[in-house]
């Protein structure tokens, strides 16, 4: 097979990281199939979330691994990562105890613009926690 065929229809995980070194992860519930976040995840921090099954990060503004939960114990167990065809993403399959965004919603995406104006958002979910009491003042 040729590179790209290798790449998009072969059995070997080349995972396609970006010019900073990074490749974008989605975490995924792996029981509702919700969207909880998106992150980065550098060549190291893949091969911990491999080696351990929590999901690891690379936190772009702290420039640093990120193991998700070290602070609010709200840590995602990996039951699969999917690639896809051309290896430059990831979706993590994550089972959760508790809400995933540091604002205290369950997921990241817990607005949607509002139908009709492009300028507005709302809520549409309820905060699961109290991130006061997860991550202190």
């Amino acid at each position: 097979m040729s590179a790209p065929q290798e790449i998009e229809e072969g059995l070997v995980f080349t995972p396609r990281f970006d010019a900073a070194g990074l490749i974008p992860a989605i975490a995924q519930d792996a029981d509702t199939g919700d969207i909880l976040m998106v992150a980065y995840m550098n060549e190291e921090s893949l091969a911990l979330t491999v080696q351990t099954g929590n999901a690891v990060y690379y936190s772009r503004s702290r420039q640093k691994l990120w193991k998700k939960g070290e602070q609010s114990g709200h840590v995602q167990k990996v039951q699969r990562i999917l690639v896809d065809c051309d290896q430059d993403c990831l979706i993590l399959k994550v089972t959760v105890e508790m809400g995933q965004c540091h604002t205290g919603h369950q997921s990241c995406f817990y607005r949607a613009v509002t139908e009709g104006d492009g300028k507005k958002l709302e809520f549409v979910a309820e905060k699961v926690y109290d991130p006061q009491k997860a991550y202190g003042s």
